[in-house]
């Protein structure tokens, strides 16, 4: 119900104040070209609200919180690296030159956030580890992706590099406070698209793009004060729009997992199953008498 209320009232507005005819934005002049601000930030910023209002988890500080499955994650980035040139370069709209310069500037940002991050994780902690150069390769897809059809592919490089700089610090920062954003979407997506949309206001050429516009660098500094206009506008629409939404949905419906549900997962309380049982080999769960419960019959007692 939330995620309906939000693409009508958040997100499809805030997608034709960029992209529509008519649009406030677009008559501006702002850059967004495959979705910076208009998928990125408005995500990212309403996850924080999100984040905020619902409060962290039951276990959230008390025990160590892992990811679930790093050749799994690493799977998933894979894949979202290989799409993204469909996300990006498509955005030309046709196979041209556009498209290859997006897809050009897609990779090379990816890749350089990647190795930023990773370099990142060293410095810190002495090890550079495979789940945060997953994180860091995300960050530069989100951040090129407002630029990748206006900027050259050396402003790619500088947008993968500053990404994933600001993200990495964010994350740090969150990490010391209370707010229980699991996966760090808005210092991911939210600060990866913002850093994004304003860096396309420094790097952005006709060179690239004629139908696009000059930005700092090129001599037109008009055009950054144009796209903090758009971040701020996304900013404003995401937040008071999620704070509304999901008070409605929170006091109607209720928007947070109980304690049982929590204790047992998420996947035992809405699919009744799990990803994996750790049990007894070749034993036979059975529905235990508490959500996530079971009880386990050996192999010989459930053959007969």
């Amino acid at each position: 119900v939330f995620l309906v209320l939000w693409s009508t009232f958040v997100y499809d507005p805030l997608a034709h104040w960029v992209w529509g005819a008519g649009g406030w934005l677009q008559k501006k002049g702002a850059l967004d070209f495959a979705g910076g601000t208009v998928v990125h930030i408005s995500s990212g910023f309403s996850a924080l609200v999100a984040a905020r209002m619902l409060g962290p988890r039951r276990d959230f500080k008390r025990l160590a919180i892992v990811p679930h499955n790093v050749p799994l994650v690493l799977l998933g980035a894979g894949l979202l690296w290989f799409g993204w040139f469909g996300f990006n370069a498509g955005s030309a709209l046709a196979a041209n030159g556009l498209a290859a310069e997006a897809f050009t500037n897609t990779n090379t940002a990816a890749a350089m956030a990647m190795v930023t991050w990773a370099c990142l994780d060293w410095f810190r902690t002495g090890k550079a580890t495979a789940v945060g150069a997953a994180t860091g390769l995300v960050v530069g897809l989100v951040a090129i992706t407002p630029a990748s059809g206006y900027v050259t592919a050396m402003a790619s490089v500088a947008i993968g590099v500053l990404a994933a700089f600001v993200s990495y610090t964010a994350i740090q920062i969150r990490a010391k406070t209370r707010l229980d954003d699991s996966l760090d979407v808005f210092s991911c997506h939210g600060l990866g698209g913002a850093v994004g949309a304003l860096l396309t206001g420094v790097f952005a050429t006709k060179l690239v793009n004629p139908a696009g516009g000059d930005g700092w660098l090129a001599g037109n500094f008009a055009q950054m004060g144009t796209q903090v206009v758009a971040v701020l506008a996304a900013i404003a629409i995401s937040v008071v729009g999620t704070a509304v939404l999901l008070t409605l949905v929170n006091l109607t419906l209720g928007a947070k997992a109980g304690v049982r549900e929590q204790l047992g997962g998420l996947d035992l309380s809405e699919h009744g199953e799990e990803a994996y049982f750790a049990g007894e080999v070749g034993g036979t769960p059975l529905p235990g008498p508490a959500l996530g419960e079971s009880v386990i019959v050996s192999s010989a007692t459930a053959a007969s």
